[in-house]
């Protein structure tokens, strides 16, 4: 690689972070033209640079996961489009978690054909067989063959239904004048403080609203019991499980880099791109306080749950960190 710079580490990590950031190719060589227009850092350059992206991700994609003790996983997807495809998009399947310290960590990142059973089969079960221990709960939007394989490869662990999906699906089906009210009530539903009182509140709404918004009403009962069982948690710990906001963030930042890709070349160039804007990401995630007594509280729920913290078929051999 042939560039004008006595800091190569330095330069190569500047243009990785502004590769990133957003830039394409064309604007990081543009940001090393000097006024005179001699270019210290050429386009083929800084490809060859961004191309250390895809052995980081190759790297993340094989680590070996039974170090992170998980208690809260969540799954969700972004859609790109594919050059090579020839225009339909592909979803970008995405797994993160909470562990027992508190510490938000980025899992898996892989390209999946719009979000099939199979695909999601495929990414959870290569999870775990790097390790993954089983988590307390898994919180996901409502994408059928998603919520098949979670059923199929966690089986014990409690699946909550992501609230945000939840409200924008109940909330498109009803008139402006209504969805002020309709969103408090379905509010005091998600912010009860128990399962029972949710239950309770559900109910109730149901029974207020399901003959003026039997379509929205439908929605909202779709999967309720999903819907609740964030309530189950340390009552602290509800905001952080109840929806996969967390990466949805991520996602606009992905897909503010990707705007300047209207299409990508290849599935290689798609996943570097959207692995460098998520794990930049990542390293912003703030942890979550876990207290003593909330430790307490989730080990009397694993017990409760008959929860083995150990997958079925975990690896044996430790795998490239």
């Amino acid at each position: 690689m042939a560039f004008l710079c006595d800091h190569s580490e330095v330069l190569e990590r500047l243009v990785a972070e502004m590769y990133a950031r957003g830039l394409s190719t064309r604007d990081v060589e543009d940001a090393f033209t000097d006024a005179t227009g001699h270019c210290l850092l050429s386009r083929t350059a800084v490809s060859e640079i961004t191309d250390r992206l895809w052995e980081d991700y190759q790297a993340f994609c094989q680590r070996d996961l039974s170090g992170f003790e998980m208690i809260y996983l969540f799954v969700d997807a972004v859609y790109e489009s594919l050059r090579e495809q020839g225009g339909p998009k592909e979803a970008v399947l995405c797994a993160w978690g909470i562990c027992e310290n508190g510490r938000r960590v980025l899992l898996h990142l892989a390209l999946g054909n719009k979000e099939s059973h199979a695909d999601w089969l495929d990414f959870l079960r290569d999870m775990v067989a790097r390790g993954l221990p089983v988590p307390l709960t898994m919180t996901s939007d409502g994408a059928p063959g998603l919520l098949r394989a979670l059923g199929e490869v966690f089986p014990q662990s409690l699946r909550i239904r992501c609230w945000r999906h939840k409200m924008e699906n109940v909330l498109t089906k009803l008139p402006e004048s209504a969805k002020q009210e309709v969103k408090a009530w379905l509010v005091a539903v998600r912010d009860a403080p128990t399962p029972e009182a949710g239950r309770q509140a559900a109910a109730e709404t149901l029974t207020r609203f399901e003959r003026e918004y039997p379509a929205a009403m439908k929605s909202f009962a779709d999967d309720l019991d999903a819907s609740l069982m964030h309530l189950r948690v340390p009552p602290a710990h509800r905001k952080f499980v109840r929806t996969t906001n967390l990466i949805e963030r991520g996602f606009e930042e992905e897909r503010r880099r990707t705007k300047v890709i209207p299409r990508f070349f290849d599935e290689r160039s798609c996943l570097k791109l959207a692995f460098a804007a998520l794990e930049r990401a990542a390293r912003r995630w703030q942890k979550v306080t876990i207290t003593e007594l909330e430790q307490r509280q989730l080990a009397l729920l694993r017990n409760e749950l008959q929860l083995d913290p150990t997958p079925t078929g975990r690896h044996t051999t430790k795998l490239a960190a």
